[in-house]
C-alpha cells in the first residue's frame, strides 16, 4: 500500500462521521497536504460551514475531536488548522513499512484507470520528405511518454504512426527528383532523409517562386500520386519508404517504438475515403460550393468568423483534413477494416515487432488496431482541424471524449544553441521551418549532446573505458533531450538550450540521473543486499520521512498523469524525488549510521528510492545510469 492508504482510511472515517451528523452528498476532498498542513488535509470544514452555520475553524475542531474516536491505523493525530482545514499526521512507523515494502514490487505505481480497455495513441506523423528536426521531437516524446503512462494505468495501448505519403510535401520531392535533376542517391553517404529535406525539398520549393510553370507540374504530380496505379505513385512509395526508414532510425535511437504504421495513400485507395465522403453528404455535414473562391469544392462550413474548410478541391483531390476523417473513423472502429498487416522489415529496439498496413494480401497476419478511445498528438496550430474531426467523430459515434486531440506548442532554439548548431539567427531564438530550411535535425542535436557528455565524463572519470563512457553518454544525451521536451506544460513554447539542459543542477535530466547514480554508489559501497526485513520505525529524521512520503506518492502521480494525459506530472515527480534524495544524502550518513539496524533501514530506503526513480524515469523513456 502507498500513501493512498492513509488517504483512503481518512476518507472512509470522515464519511462515517458525516453519516452520524445526517449529512449526505458532501463532495469533500482528502489530499496530500501542503507544507504546514500536516501530511494529509481536507476541505470538509469549509463545505460544512453553511449547513452547520459555524465557522470552518470550529467545525474542523469538532471533526478533529470526533475523528479521535474512529478506528485509525495510519493516523497518529488530527488537528484543526486556524485557516479551517482539517489536518492529519501519519503514523510513520506503520506507513513507512507499507510504502517501502510495496516499492520493492515490480507492480509499484500501477493504477487501474483503463480497466484493460483498448486505447490508441497516435503520434509522430511527420511528412516523409525530410529528417526529423528538433521541433518534431516534442511530438514524438510527448506521444511516447503518454503511451507509457497509459500502459502503467492498465490501458491496452496501441501506438500508431500515420505516414502522410500522398500530400504536397511528397509531391515536391518527386518534382525535385523527376523534373529538376536531383540525383536519387545522396552525396557522400548522407542519410537519405537528411538529403531529401536539406537539398531536394528546400531547393525545389525555392524554385517554385522562380518558375511559375512548376506549379502545374506540382498539381499534376499530386493527382498522379493519389492514383495508386501510376508510375508517380510507385516512385513516391519508394522514396517515402527510404525517408521513413531514416526517420524510424532516429526515433528508435530516442527509445521510441510503435505498433503500427498507417499510410495515407492507402486511406484513399482502400475506399475508406469514398465511404466517409458519402456519409458526410448523407448527413449534410459538407456542402458543394458553386460560387466564390471555393467554387467547385466540397467544404465544411465554418462557425462564426471561421472560414469554410475545403475537404475536396475543385480538381477532385482530397485535402489533408479529408484524409484524416476516414482515418479517425477507422481508428474508432466505425468503418470496416480494409487493411491487411505485414511485419516491417526491421525489428525495433528490444526486438519489438512493428506492423504496417497494406492493401495486398501477401504474407499478412490478422491484426486489430482500433479502439474505443483515441489520443492523437498534433501541434496546437492544427487545433481547428482537430476540432472539426473531433466534432465529426462525436456525430458519427455519439460517444463524447472518444477522440482526443492532445495539442502542444512549438520548440525554439536559444540564440546560443542556434549559433552552436550553425544557424544564423541574428541573436534571436530560432523557430523551426522545414520549408525554409531553418531547422536542426534531431540526429545533429543527439550527436552534439552525446559528444559533450563524452568529453565531460572523460574529465570526471579518466579511469573509465570507452565502452562504458559511450553507454553513459547515450543514456544521458537521450534522457536530456526527452526530458526537455516534456518538463514544460504542453501549452508553453519550449526554448531548448544545450548548456542549461546538460547542467547537473536544477530541473534537468542529468540532475535526476546523477541522483540515481549517487544512490547506486551508496548501495555498491554497502556490500549488502537491501531487504525490507528491517525496522522501519528507526527512520525518524525529517529528510528520511520526506523521502518516504514522496516515494509513496508514485501511484497518485501516475493516476494524475494518466487522467490528464500529462507527461509533465511524471517529470516533476522525478525531479521532486531527486531533490528529496539529495536532501537526504546531505543530512544522513547512510554507511556511517550509529547502529547496524539503522544502517540496514537506511540502505533499504536508498534502494527503495532507486527502484522508484527507475520506474518513474522508465515512464519518461529515460535510462537510470549506475555511473555518471
Amino acid at each position: 500500500m502507498t500513501f493512498q492508504s492513509i488517504i483512503d482510511e481518512i476518507d472512509k472515517n470522515l464519511k462515517k462521521i458525516l453519516e452520524n451528523l445526517s449529512v449526505t452528498d458532501l463532495n469533500f476532498s482528502v489530499e496530500v497536504a501542503k507544507p504546514g498542513f500536516g501530511d494529509v488535509s481536507s476541505n470538509i470544514s469549509f463545505l460544512l460551514a453553511k449547513e452547520l452555520k459555524k465557522s470552518p475553524k470550529d467545525i474542523a475542531q469538532m471533526l478533529s475531536d470526533k475523528y479521535s474516536q474512529c478506528t485509525s491505523t495510519l493516523v497518529l493525530k488530527t488537528e484543526s488548522h486556524p485557516s479551517g482545514y482539517l489536518n492529519f499526521f501519519a503514523d510513520w512507523a506503520k506507513l513507512s513499512q507499507l510504502i517501502l515494502t510495496e516499492s520493492y514490487l515490480d507492480t509499484f505505481g500501477n493504477v487501474d484507470i483503463g480497466n484493460n480497455s483498448d486505447i490508441i495513441v497516435e503520434h509522430t506523423s511527420v511528412n516523409p520528405n525530410k529528417a526529423l528536426h528538433i521541433g518534431h521531437i516534442r511530438n514524438i516524446v510527448v506521444g511516447d511518454v503518454v503511451s507509457r503512462i497509459l500502459s502503467k494505468a492498465n490501458y491496452k495501448v496501441n501506438v500508431l504512426n500515420y505516414i502522410d505519403d500522398s500530400g504536397l510535401q511528397v509531391a515536391d520531392i518527386i518534382v525535385g527528383f523527376k523534373h529538376l535533376g536531383f540525383s536519387e542517391e545522396p552525396p557522400n553517404g548522407k542519410k537519405f532523409d537528411h538529403y531529401c529535406g536539406d537539398d531536394v525539398y528546400v531547393k525545389t520549393t525555392q524554385k517554385y517562386e522562380l518558375d511559375s510553370t512548376l506549379e502545374d507540374i506540382r498539381k499534376n504530380t499530386l493527382k498522379e500520386l493519389e492514383d495508386g496505379d501510376s508510375e508517380t505513385a510507385a516512385f513516391g512509395d519508394v522514396v517515402t519508404r527510404k525517408v521513413l526508414a531514416g526517420q524510424l532510425e532516429t526515433c528508435w535511437n530516442l527509445n521510441v517504438t510503435y505498433d503500427c504504421l498507417n499510410f495515407e495513400s492507402q486511406i484513399i485507395r482502400s475506399g475508406l475515403w469514398t465511404k466517409i465522403f458519402e456519409k458526410l453528404k448523407e448527413m449534410n455535414l459538407i456542402e458543394f460550393e458553386n460560387d466564390g473562391k471555393n467554387a467547385g469544392c466540397w467544404v465544411i462550413r465554418g462557425d462564426g468568423k471561421e472560414e469554410d474548410k475545403v475537404i475536396v478541391r475543385s480538381n477532385g483531390t482530397a485535402t489533408y483534413i479529408a484524409k484524416d476523417i476516414p482515418y479517425a473513423a477507422w481508428k474508432l472502429g466505425l468503418l470496416d477494416d480494409p487493411f491487411y498487416y505485414q511485419k516491417y522489415a526491421s525489428l525495433q529496439p528490444n526486438s519489438k515487432v512493428l506492423w504496417q498496413t497494406t492493401l495486398n494480401d501477401v504474407d499478412t497476419v490478422p491484426q486489430n488496431f482500433t479502439a474505443e478511445k483515441v489520443v492523437t498528438v498534433i501541434d496546437s496550430r492544427q487545433e481547428r482541424l482537430q476540432k472539426i474531426i473531433t466534432t465529426l467523430m462525436e456525430k458519427f459515434n455519439s460517444t463524447p471524449n472518444s477522440y482526443i486531440h492532445l495539442g502542444y506548442e512549438s520548440v525554439t532554439l536559444s540564440s546560443e544553441t542556434a549559433k552552436t548548431l550553425g544557424l544564423d539567427t541574428d541573436g534571436k531564438q530560432a523557430q523551426m521551418s522545414g520549408r525554409k530550411g531553418l531547422y536542426v535535425s534531431a540526429d545533429s542535436v543527439c550527436d552534439l549532446l552525446k559528444q559533450k557528455i563524452i568529453e565531460e565524463t572523460k574529465k570526471r572519470h579518466p579511469e573509465m573505458d570507452d565502452d562504458e563512457i559511450e553507454k553513459i553518454a547515450q543514456s544521458v544525451s537521450i534522457g536530456t533531450l526527452r526530458y526537455e521536451m516534456i518538463k514544460q506544460d504542453l501549452d508553453k513554447i519550449i526554448t531548448f538550450d544545450l548548456a542549461k539542459s546538460l547542467s547537473l543542477e536544477g530541473d534537468t535530466a542529468p540532475y535526476i540521473q546523477y541522483a540515481y547514480a549517487r544512490a547506486s554508489r551508496i548501495l555498491e559501497k554497502s556490500g549488502t543486499v537491501p531487504s525490507v526485513d528491517v525496522d522501519f520505525s528507526l527512520l525518524r529524521e525529517k529528510s528520511e520521512l520526506d523521502l518516504i512520503k514522496i516515494i509513496g506518492l508514485f501511484n497518485l502521480q501516475v493516476r494524475d498523469a494518466a487522467n490528464n494525459f500529462s507527461p509533465k506530472v511524471i517529470s516533476r515527480y522525478c525531479h521532486d524525488l531527486a531533490v528529496s534524495f539529495n536532501s537526504f544524502y546531505e543530512h544522513v550518513k547512510v554507511l556511517e549510521s550509529d547502529t547496524d539496524d539503522l544502517k540496514s533501514s537506511r540502505i533499504c530506503l536508498v534502494n527503495s528510492f532507486n527502484l522508484t526513480l527507475e520506474k518513474a524515469l522508465g515512464l519518461l523513456g529515460i535510462a537510470a545510469p549506475h555511473k555518471m
